[in-house]
């Protein structure tokens, strides 16, 4: 499966495209929000985001049928950007499972400033 298409289809709110990547019956969760999607509802809602978004995959990893993404999703329209990392199930080659944990990218509090490493940029 061609994660990076998938990522493409999904910040371009590509709902013909992004339906291609699932099995019909497979389940998406974002657990720290507590929100769970079926294919259709999660297309819908993704479509619905508003604003126009661009997204790099920087990072995957592959064992057996779990894939794993780390991508930056960044908002055309505003400074807004996302980093998502994305627990895919794969089987017979679409995605059946979904889970995704996302975190606004923002500087560090300043509190924790002072614990940096000077390897640190910011």
């Amino acid at each position: 499966m061609d994660l990076y298409a998938y990522w493409d289809a999904v910040v371009r709110q590509d709902a013909f495209l992004m339906r291609e990547f699932f099995h019909d019956d497979a389940t998406i969760s974002w657990p720290n929000t507590g929100e769970c999607y079926s294919v259709d509802s999660f297309i819908r809602m993704n479509c619905s985001y508003p604003g126009r978004w661009t997204g790099m995959v920087e990072r995957v990893e592959k064992a057996g049928d779990l894939c794993i993404t780390v991508t930056r999703v960044a908002s055309l329209d505003s400074p807004l950007s996302h980093h998502a990392v994305s627990f895919f199930r794969i089987m017979d080659g679409r995605i059946h499972g979904l889970e995704e944990y996302w975190g606004e990218d923002a500087p560090p509090p300043e509190w924790r400033q002072a614990f940096l490493s000077p390897l640190t940029s910011n």
